[in-house]
Parts: C-alpha cells; structure tokens; sequence
C-alpha cells in the first residue's frame, strides 16, 4: 500500500485493496485466484471500478513474485474478464 504508483488512486479503491492484502495474506497458494475473483466482485458492489491502467497496475505490484504460472493463469482470467465486460 506504499507503493508511489498508488498515490492518487480513489481512497475506497485503496481501502478495499488493504481489505484484499489481508486476506490474500492469510490465504493458502491455491486460493490466490479466487480472491482476485472476489475482489472484483466486492468492488462492483460497492460501484467501484478500476479503469484498465489502475488493473495494469494493481496486477504488476501483485503479481511481481509470483510463480510464473501463476502469472499466466491470472493473465488468462484477466483476458477472460475482457471479454466478458466487452459483450456487456
């Protein structure tokens, strides 16, 4: 959450991201992407929305150490959840 590239980023955006850090923290390997999946779905219900370069972003600071496996299954997600939205 110190990170400088999040300085400007919307305070609830930010809050619900601490939320999220808690609880990846905790959260066992094999569950990573599916906190990701209820991270997004806790930012729609609360009408947040990050636009494609905060999700750039978000995605390079946690995804700096990650397996690279675990780099390409969360790449796959987020090309999936393009789609997804762009159908809408």
């Amino acid at each position: 959450m110190n990170d400088p590239r999040l300085k400007g980023m919307d305070s609830r955006k930010l809050k619900l991201l601490t939320a999220f850090a808690d609880k990846i923290a905790k959260a066992q390997k094999g569950q990573l992407l599916n906190a990701f999946m209820e991270l997004n779905l806790d930012a729609q219900k609360n009408g947040l929305q990050f636009t494609d370069q905060e999700t750039g972003l978000l995605t390079e600071i946690l995804t700096e150490h990650l397996p690279e496996a675990d780099k390409k299954k969360l790449d796959t997600l987020r090309f999936l959840s393009q789609k997804l939205a762009w159908k809408k």
